[in-house]
């Protein structure tokens, strides 16, 4: 076997990137932000968009290009999630931060160093409503002389008056291709092997998600060494084995109740997540041939319900118990309100 890779700190800081025009495929934003290097004007902005995207990368490479590392601290407020961020941190932590006013500096080791400093609200959508109400005022008095930043996944999360007050920049999954591109670069920096399967296996598991795909190729690295194959990639991601998944569809089609019962029983005691056993039953429902459009609505309308249960909270093993009896009656064309009797 292969060395295993040595490396002393996470790849995904290690490469992430530490300027604007170095940020890949959000071509728009990174127009709008270079401009703002230029003129040192910048409004108040909300990246929203999937995570590994770069948003919150964005906010920290505009920052630190506009201020350097001298002014930096002085300047730049983060808050994540992470923090408590109810209404009471409003109030006092944000909003002495935002009073302060700040000098004209001249141009410090050729960082434009604009007349004021920058809020970076990580994770913005976990605000409470009345924590994200508290900040309307705050902004609109403290305007001149300070910048918010509000990174999110979900602008619909984000109160109206905030948002419209935002230059609003969304940030798209990344494409395959850049993926690609980015990922063999690590590779070829870190002196690993990925064959074409593996990086196409890793596109796909990853979602657009580069960040993910980054801690994949690393954990894998660590694990089986410089020669890493799809299947590396797959046993390090969680990701539910092809073959687990075709049996569950199997044991459904089938119409035997009990082999179905079977098969959840076994996926429950190997630990793979429910959650991601339904992304994949979603994907291989809608590719499956000879099933009618309406079977597949039908199941696909339960994996929707089952989703939402266990984003509640909801007992993984009845989610799934419901969903493979319900899958089972769409295949065999039995009605939706039928008790199974097997």
């Amino acid at each position: 076997m292969a060395p295993i890779v040595q490396s002393s700190q996470p790849w995904v800081e290690k490469y992430r990137p530490k300027q604007v025009k170095d940020v890949a495929y959000q071509d728009e934003v990174v127009r709008v932000l270079t401009n703002t290097l230029e003129t040192g004007s910048c409004p108040h902005m909300l990246f929203y968009g999937p995570p590994g995207t770069g948003k919150t990368t964005t906010a920290l490479a505009i920052a630190h290009q506009l201020f350097g590392p001298e002014l930096y601290k002085s300047r730049v407020l983060e808050l994540n999630a992470s923090d408590d961020r109810g209404i009471n941190v409003v109030r006092t932590k944000i909003k002495d931060f935002a009073a302060v006013a700040v000098g004209t500096n001249p141009k410090k080791g050729g960082y434009p160093c604009p007349p004021y400093k920058i809020i970076v609200l990580d994770e913005a959508d976990s605000m409470t409503e009345d924590a994200q109400n508290a900040l309307r005022r705050t902004m609109e008095t403290y305007s001149k002389v300070t910048r918010f930043f509000f990174i999110c996944n979900y602008i619909s999360r984000i109160i109206e008056p905030l948002a419209s007050r935002c230059a609003k920049f969304r940030f798209k999954p990344l494409s395959e291709e850049i993926m690609s591109s980015r990922i063999l670069y690590i590779c070829n920096e870190e002196g690993l092997h990925l064959d074409a399967e593996g990086l196409s296996t890793l596109s796909s598991i990853s979602q657009g998600d580069l960040r993910r795909a980054i801690t994949y190729l690393q954990s894998s690295a660590r694990l089986f060494g410089s020669h890493i194959s799809s299947k590396d990639l797959i046993s390090v991601s969680g990701v539910v084995p092809e073959n687990v998944v075709e049996a569950i569809l199997k044991a459904c089609k089938s119409g035997n109740f009990d082999l179905a019962n079977k098969e959840v029983n076994n996926f429950i005691a190997e630990g793979y997540p429910a959650s991601q056993l339904l992304t994949q039953l979603f994907d291989a429902i809608v590719e499956e041939k000879g099933t009618s459009d309406k079977q597949k609505a039908r199941i696909c309308k339960k994996l929707g319900e089952a989703d939402k249960c266990l984003v509640d909270g909801a007992d993984e093993y009845l989610q799934l118990l419901d969903v493979i009896s319900n899958t089972t009656k769409a295949f065999c064309d039995m009605p939706e309100g039928l008790s199974y009797e097997g």
